[in-house]
Order: structure tokens, then C-alpha cells, then sequence
């Protein structure tokens, strides 16, 4: 690869024996997208032409599965080409917009899921008064704000890394994470600053907010009757899987980052790929098996689909 290649193209290093087993690393990972945007676009779909879906509650969980697709989008595509061909190479410009992309939606994800915890609060804790707090400007601002505000914090992140001046061209990575950081000759103060108050921002708030919130719904229904507890376990628990889930995801792309020099090249690709794989898929197989007018209406599809 010639200088000016070098200059404005970062080598991806993260995989293992590509050589060896990339049409099998292709289909494998081509499968799951399939299933990711199946999945999760019949669930939305059901949720856009079924009006008893139309609560705020099914909105939320549109929005969230809609995000999944295209948090998807933005690594597999790119993950399956580099399967096939001969040098895993991206340039700068796009693997900031591929980072952007990545954690912005990641904070999208957490700002979703506070809004459904607060959804349940009110549903639960102040029935009589849903209508009236859930209606559809709420629902309106709480979606804006959850797309809006980590993507401006992200943007702001973006602008003050992307000048400055490299050292190596080439990560031990798939995609571009955190682990673009490592190209940088130096990370200035400002930029440590911010990027530690962005996580608070867009990842520990929200995930006080959530636990706060259900610890609340957990008190109150549990000192009412009983159908108000079987009521806050069927919608609650679907949400705190995905919120345990997603939290997982976080923290494997922490641990990949801060440690990864700890761990040999499989395991790092192995921890990679979970963080991507599992949890798009997660998301509309605990909604569809555990939201009751979900899975009835997954049901009616299904056998529409036999019977023609």
C-alpha cells in the first residue's frame, strides 16, 4: 500500500485467519442481518397497521427496534464486504462517521429505554392520569430528544478528535469503535474531559433514571393488588431483559477497549462480534414472545401466511 493509500485509509486488524474461513465469517454474519431486519421490520410493521398498537408503549418499542436496524446497517454491510475482499481497510472520514453512527444510536438506545421506564411508571403508579401526561406531544419530545441529544454530543466528540494528528494507521479492530483512539498520536485533555462527560450524559443518567424508575414501579405494586404486580411484571420485564442486555453490550465494548491488550486477537474478535450480534436479535424475540398483543398478532400473521 502506497504513502497517499496510508494516508487517509485506516487497516483493520481484528480478524482472525480471514483467509482460512471468510466465506464462512460471511454467511454466518449475512444470516444474522437477514434475521436482524426481518425480525425486527415485522414487529414495526405490525405495530404501524394494528391501531390497538398505537399506545405510547408500542410506539417506544418501534422506535427502539427501528434503531437496531440501523445501528445494524452501519457495521454489517461494511463487516460482510470486508469478508470478501482481499485488504480490511477503511477511510478516516467514514470510520468517524461509522463511530458516530455507532454511539449515537448507542445512546439513542439507553434514552428509549428511559422513556419506556417512564411510560410504565405512569401506566402503573398513575393510571387515572396516562391519557393525559403520555399523549402524543410527550411521546413526540421524548423520541426527538433520544435521537437529538446523543447525536449532538457525539457530533461535538467527532469535531474534536477527527483533527487530530496521527501516529499509526492501523487498529486492532472490525469496525471503528473507541479503539480509533489508538491511531491518535496523543488524547489532549478537553477531548478525555468530554468524552467521559458524554458517557454520563447519554449513559449513566439515563440508567439511574431507569433503575430509579422501576425500583418505584416495584415498590408501589407491590404494596397493591395483585393484578396490579402481574400487570407491571408483564410489561416490565420484557424491558429490563433488553435494558440487562444492551447493558451488556456497553460493557463489552468498554472492557474491548480499556483491556483489550490483554486479550489474544480470537478472543477480542469472539467479544467483538457479541456486542453486534446477539443484541439486534435479542430485542424483537423478547418482545414477540413476551408482550401478549405482540405475539397475538405475530400469531395471526403467521397463519395468514400458512392459509394462503
Amino acid at each position: 500500500m502506497d504513502s497517499e493509500v496510508n494516508e487517509t485509509y485506516i487497516i483493520l486488524e481484528g480478524h482472525v485467519e480471514l483467509h482460512k474461513y471468510r466465506y464462512l465469517y460471511f454467511t454466518v454474519m449475512l444470516m444474522a442481518y437477514i434475521c436482524i431486519i426481518i425480525c425486527n421490520l415485522t414487529i414495526v410493521y405490525l405495530i404501524w397497521i394494528h391501531r390497538n398498537l398505537h399506545e405510547p408503549m408500542y410506539v417506544f418499542i418501534a422506535a427502539l427496534l427501528l434503531n437496531s436496524v440501523v445501528f445494524s446497517t452501519n457495521i454489517y454491510p461494511k463487516l460482510l464486504s470486508d469478508f470478501l475482499s482481499e485488504k480490511q481497510i477503511v477511510s478516516y472520514s467514514v470510520c468517524y462517521l461509522q463511530f458516530f453512527l455507532f454511539y449515537s444510536l448507542s445512546g439513542s438506545e439507553f434514552l428509549l429505554l428511559a422513556g419506556m421506564a417512564y411510560d410504565r411508571y405512569v401506566s402503573i403508579c398513575r393510571p387515572l392520569q396516562y391519557a393525559t401526561i403520555m399523549g402524543r406531544t410527550t411521546v413526540t419530545i421524548f423520541l426527538s430528544l433520544a435521537w437529538l441529544v446523543p447525536a449532538s454530543v457525539i457530533a461535538v466528540q467527532v469535531v474534536l478528535s477527527y483533527n487530530m494528528k496521527l501516529c499509526k494507521w492501523n487498529f486492532n479492530g472490525i469496525f471503528c469503535n473507541n479503539s480509533i483512539y489508538s491511531v491518535h498520536c496523543l488524547n489532549s485533555k478537553v477531548h478525555i474531559v468530554f468524552g467521559a462527560a458524554a458517557l454520563v450524559m447519554i449513559g449513566f443518567f439515563p440508567l439511574l433514571f431507569i433503575i430509579f424508575t422501576y425500583t418505584r414501579i416495584l415498590i408501589i405494586s407491590y404494596r397493591r393488588s395483585k393484578e396490579v404486580r402481574k400487570k407491571a411484571a408483564q410489561t416490565c420485564l420484557p424491558h429490563l431483559l433488553v435494558l440487562i442486555s444492551f447493558s451488556c453490550l456497553c460493557a463489552f465494548d468498554v472492557i474491548i477497549v480499556r483491556l483489550g491488550s490483554n486479550f489474544t486477537k480470537l478472543v477480542r474478535l469472539v467479544m467483538t462480534l457479541q456486542a453486534v450480534l446477539y443484541h439486534p436479535l435479542f430485542n424483537p424475540i423478547i418482545y414477540g414472545l413476551k408482550m401478549k398483543e405482540i405475539t397475538k398478532h405475530l400469531k395471526r400473521l403467521f397463519h395468514q401466511t400458512k392459509v394462503s
